[in-house]
């Protein structure tokens, strides 16, 4: 079904939408002491694909453009490195299950912070209590950074996700997060190029990501809103 959809970069402007689901609005849900759990929808958008989204994260009709990035002159650059998962992420390996990590895609969900933070984990899964938390918890994080993997078989444990474009909310930093982009749905560049095909990745639009167009967190430390 991902060969659906497709999200085209325009240079120095929005991601264009195309497939027959519509956009869903997914927030981050915490626990008594703060702490990301899970993810719940709380909204879905009427308007059908094909669709507009602002990338420079200063339209007047967010989560859609309104060609604002043009009156503003937004540098859409894509900066980030094209090179595949497994040739950037830096691997940790344990007992019986392994973590890889690539930094840079870290869009700040915090996913990875409860049960005493999943690279502590990592070493203890021999542990079947900790095992059972470990990979559900690594799948938590939205934007592929980290991905679980058995040693066993050599093969990641990904749970099998449908295509699906989200915007998110994250209510215990006060932000607007980025946007979800799930089931292997595939990303072209605004030079024609396509991305590697994931199973979960994030995309910015705030407008001040590093590693464009992915997500790297800055939209928690300049606090942006798509209410404004």
């Amino acid at each position: 079904m991902a060969q659906d959809f497709k999200i085209k970069i325009a240079k120095d402007g929005p991601y264009l939408v195309s497939g027959p689901v519509l956009l869903k609005e997914q927030t981050i849900i915490t626990d008594a002491n703060g702490g990301s759990v899970d993810w719940k929808v709380t909204r879905t958008f009427d308007k059908p694909a094909p669709y507009a989204l602002c990338r420079c994260g200063q339209s007047r009709n967010k989560p859609y453009c309104d060609g604002t990035h043009a009156k503003v002159g937004f540098d859409g650059t894509e900066t980030a490195n094209r090179a595949d998962y497994v040739d950037q992420a830096e691997l940790m390996r344990g007992p019986r299950l392994s973590l890889s990590d690539q930094e840079n895609l870290c869009a700040f969900a915090r996913f990875c912070d409860p049960n005493g933070r999943v690279w502590n984990e990592v070493s203890e899964t021999d542990d079947p209590e900790v095992a059972r938390v470990f990979v559900p918890q690594v799948n938590k994080c939205s934007s592929g950074r980290l991905v679980a993997w058995d040693n066993a078989t050599g093969k990641p444990l990904e749970e099998k996700r449908e295509p699906q474009v989200s915007i998110t909310q994250d209510p215990a930093e006060g932000c607007s997060g980025p946007i979800w982009v799930e089931g292997g749905i595939a990303i072209e560049a605004a030079d024609g190029a396509v991305y590697e095909e994931r199973n979960r990745v994030t995309l910015c639009r705030c407008g001040q990501s590093s590693n464009k167009p992915f997500c790297d967190g800055t939209h928690a430390s300049m606090k942006f809103s798509d209410r404004a």
